[in-house]
């Protein structure tokens, strides 16, 4: 007799997500984006990976020569300066001056070290010092423009350059280059730059990984809470059920950009903020109206009137029996739902009631192009980042839609 084997409802939807090519790709296409953006750190950062260092000086454990034999090094004795290696990119702070960064375009530089420039140093000097900037070394918060310009001798210290003031021809065109901030794409920063010097590239990735960190947190838990209050109410019924209309329909009365710039008056707007309001007063009403009908239809089966004469508990029969069955058409509005919350983080960024500079932010990049609208970047290239992502989302759902779709796969099938 052959074994045969059976073969959940979960694998065939599964099986059948995976063969919805362009949803399935999409899935492992922004997977790839959002884990880019949660190591962006490590990628996309000013801050040097590794620095490989010999400073000069007599270092405690170095080998010298003891000329006069006191087992103790002096200034005259030979030693060897070994090379240490240490890693900023894990928080440790160091001076600028202590990998003997004294100055940076000539200006004395005072705080953390300009790796970059730290590394063209050290290529330059091949004393076997180096460092290991990130694959793409500029931060979504610096000015990456100004150490581009041309050095000017400041008579008046006015802060800029005037005609007749000397400066360092570095090309030779006998012009001053002055690049800032705003810059095309180009070869060194990919997307160019904003308003303020700031690498667009750098600002994009870190945005990606705010606005989709947000839209997946508040879906999950704005989900939590739709099923808990749906389920509850559509299960018990009643006054329960009554009670908790009327509490849904306060909330559902509630506006909430009025409520955003009420509360963005009286606290700082912030991620959490807005996360808090979606969660906990929006997000989870229009989900928890289709779980309590959900329910409601589920609980009038036998299954359900079977296990009620089993003797089994209230909350065994909702968690084991009913949640399940009623899961199945809710998982396919998620995706929809991420782009909802995607799409209106951007709006509030953008009408300025969101998230506050200088945080990324790809509706702060919006607003930037509007203000900017002869540098073009500035408006495709965020444009692009939101239609790209909600596209991909967009399949995403189709594909969970078709794949869990209960005329294709079923108990009785």
């Amino acid at each position: 007799m052959s074994n045969i084997k059976s073969d959940s409802i979960l694998r065939k939807r599964i099986r059948r997500f995976k063969s919805i090519k362009r949803g399935y790709y999409s899935l492992i296409i922004l997977m790839s984006l959002y884990l880019i953006s949660l190591l962006a750190p490590f990628l996309i950062n000013k801050t040097a990976l590794m620095v490989c260092y010999a400073n000069n000086q007599y270092d405690q454990g170095e080998t010298f020569t003891d000329l006069n034999g006191n087992k103790m090094w002096d200034e005259n004795e030979i030693f060897q300066d070994q090379h240490q290696y240490y890693f900023p990119i894990f928080g440790k702070y160091y001076e600028a001056n202590f990998f003997g960064q004294d100055s940076v375009m000539g200006k004395k530089k005072f705080g953390s070290p300009h790796y970059r420039i730290l590394k063209e140093n050290f290529n330059k000097e091949d004393n076997g010092n180096y460092v290991i900037m990130p694959f793409y070394p500029f931060d979504p918060f610096e000015d990456a423009i100004s150490e581009r310009d041309e050095l000017y001798e400041d008579r008046n210290n006015n802060g800029q350059w005037d005609e007749g003031e000397i400066f360092i021809d570095e090309n030779g065109d006998e012009k001053r280059n002055d690049y800032g901030p705003v810059t095309f794409p180009n070869a060194i920063n990919l997307l160019g730059t904003d308003n303020q010097g700031r690498d667009v590239f750098a600002r994009l990735i870190y945005g990606l990984k705010v606005s989709l960190t947000f839209a997946l947190v508040v879906t999950i838990f704005s989900y939590s809470i739709g099923i808990i209050v749906g389920g509850t109410l559509g299960y018990f019924g009643g006054k329960v059920d009554l009670f908790g209309l009327r509490l849904i329909e306060i909330f559902s009365a509630m506006p909430f950009l009025f409520l955003m710039m009420i509360l963005g008056q009286i606290f700082k707007p912030s991620i959490m903020l807005l996360a808090f309001m979606y969660m906990f007063i929006t997000g989870w009403i229009g989900i928890s109206w289709y779980v309590r009908g959900e329910f409601y239809r589920e609980k009038a089966k036998d299954y359900v009137s079977a296990a009620v004469s089993m003797g089994q508990s209230t909350w065994k029969i909702i968690i084991k029996h009913i949640l399940p069955n009623a899961l199945t058409p809710i998982i396919t509005f998620a995706p929809f739902a991420v782009i909802g919350y995607i799409s209106a983080l951007v709006s509030l960024d953008f009408l300025g009631f969101g998230l506050q500079p200088p945080t990324p932010s790809w509706g702060e990049l919006l607003v930037q192009g509007k203000a900017n609208l002869q540098y073009w970047h500035l408006i495709i290239v965020p444009l692009s980042a939101i239609g790209v992502t909600l596209f991909l989302i967009t399949f995403i759902g189709e594909a969970i839609r078709e794949a869990f779709d209960p005329k294709v796969f079923s108990r009785l099938r």
